[in-house]
């Protein structure tokens, strides 16, 4: 566990060196004490330890910036912290948070029901006859959403794929340089279509496929994926890089198609 929250002390010194962070160089002891809740005596103690252990630099009177060593303490011990509320929120009240499930028959409050992926959305079927498993907080008929609490196992799915068709930019020809019944038949085998940039929109009009979103198209893709649902983005050369940083930020595997005709 990160040291900011096995001691008081430590998750203070944190405080004060972010707060450093966001006000140097003129630093006012007063406003951070104001703002960690401590004295500005205890303020000023913590800035000489920090300054003693070269985590911040003194540059005059009320004049202090963090240096590499303070940014990277503060990186690492935020990312700790990170871990350790994503482990709190997903695993721990994952198992008490209430869900919103599409019902595949009549449930009743109380009933425990059957979780599965169907298009990407959650669905839930009265019984216990898969490896997921919950409770139902509503009542619901068939094809209404119906609330889901006390989940356990895990949902039986296949994690989607993503493939990213390049789009030649304008000034290489475009959309009209784009091969057109390719994108026409990867259209028709993907559960979703994203654009990004406008010659891949022009594109897909001509392959006569409507995106689903030209917005983003990186996250909705990946998203999507996650949820088990094949998707291609079809994306400017010069946007490419972009659905691909979101694409591996949700370690999503992917490969990348040129459509040039």
């Amino acid at each position: 566990m990160a040291d900011v929250l096995e001691n008081k002390r430590a998750a203070t010194r944190f405080r004060i060196l972010a707060e450093i962070a966001d006000r140097q160089p003129a630093v006012s002891q007063g406003e951070i004490a104001e703002a960690v809740g401590v004295t500005s005596q205890a303020v000023s103690e913590y800035i000489r330890a920090l300054v003693e252990d070269e985590l911040v630099e003194k540059e005059g009177r009320s004049r202090y910036t963090v240096t590499k060593e303070g940014v990277d303490w503060l990186l690492r011990e935020a990312t700790d912290v990170r871990r350790y509320a994503d482990h709190v929120t997903d695993d721990i009240l994952g198992s008490v948070q209430e869900e919103a499930a599409i019902a595949t028959d009549d449930v009743e409050e109380g009933d425990s029901v059957t979780l599965s992926l169907r298009d990407g959305l959650l669905h839930a079927t009265p019984g216990e006859a898969g490896p997921a498993t919950g409770v139902a907080t509503t009542d619901a008929e068939a094809g209404a959403d119906v609330g889901v609490t006390g989940f356990e196992g895990i949902i039986d799915f296949d994690p989607g794929s993503v493939t990213v068709f390049q789009v030649p930019p304008v000034r290489s020809g475009g959309a009209t340089a784009t091969d057109t019944d390719a994108l026409t038949a990867a259209c028709e085998s993907a559960d979703l279509v994203a654009a990004a940039g406008v010659e891949a929109v022009v594109a897909l009009r001509r392959a006569d496929c409507s995106p689903a979103t030209t917005f983003a198209a990186g996250e909705v893709a990946a998203e999507a994926a996650g949820r088990g649902l094949d998707a291609i983005v079809v994306a400017t050369a010069d946007l490419v890089g972009r659905v691909t940083d979101a694409l591996r930020d949700e370690n999503i595997a992917y490969e990348v198609s040129e459509l040039e005709s």
